[in-house]
């Protein structure tokens, strides 16, 4: 085979490991199972409940720090059906507003509905975490581009929430966001 072959080849092989390998190693590889039995138990219905203070960064797809945010959120509960109302204070003074349906089963899956959100979103509770995927229509100021979010929530001993979400179109991922929740004080 020729030289360029090769290289053709090499390049295929490599980009093919560049998309495939984070489904088997490092942060898209983990699971809620992974969690069962280890720390505090994240109990939604308690740590996602009243006014609640998120501040987050969030990475562009060079790891830059593309937007600062400080949200302020609201959970109520009926059951198993909750609604988190939050509202995004962005750096660039840009304001947003999301409320989410959450519905959750008694064995830890969680189906979650929000207007940005394209389908249902599906995850899982699992010991100190909840991890939750779907799929986001961004606003038309951003692209209006649809993007897969895999989103992890761990709970903390002292109760704070860490919260690291990816964001990927066509599989590479173009954002991150990494942010702390805790309850406001009364």
């Amino acid at each position: 085979m020729s030289s360029l072959v090769w290289l053709v080849l090499g390049m295929l092989l490599a980009l093919g490991a560049v998309l495939v390998a984070p489904r088997f190693i490092g942060f898209r590889a983990q699971s809620p199972s992974d969690f069962s039995g280890k720390g505090p138990q994240f109990d939604l219905h308690r740590h996602l409940n009243g006014p609640i203070l998120c501040e987050g960064v969030i990475y562009g797809p060079t790891g830059r720090v593309a937007s600062r945010f400080v949200a302020d959120m609201e959970a109520r509960w009926d059951g198993n059906r909750g609604v988190l109302t939050e509202r995004f204070h962005y750096d660039s003074g840009a304001v947003q507003n999301r409320e989410w349906t959450l519905v959750l089963n008694n064995d830890g899956a969680i189906r979650a509905t929000a207007p940005d959100v394209v389908g249902e979103g599906t995850g899982r509770a699992e010991g100190p975490a909840v991890q939750m995927e779907y799929r986001i229509r961004m606003d038309k100021s951003a692209g209006g581009h649809v993007l897969d979010v895999t989103d992890w929530m761990y709970l903390t001993e002292n109760g704070t929430i860490m919260n690291r979400s990816q964001f990927r179109k066509f599989g590479i991922k173009v954002a991150e966001l990494v942010a702390t929740m805790r309850k406001k004080d009364a």
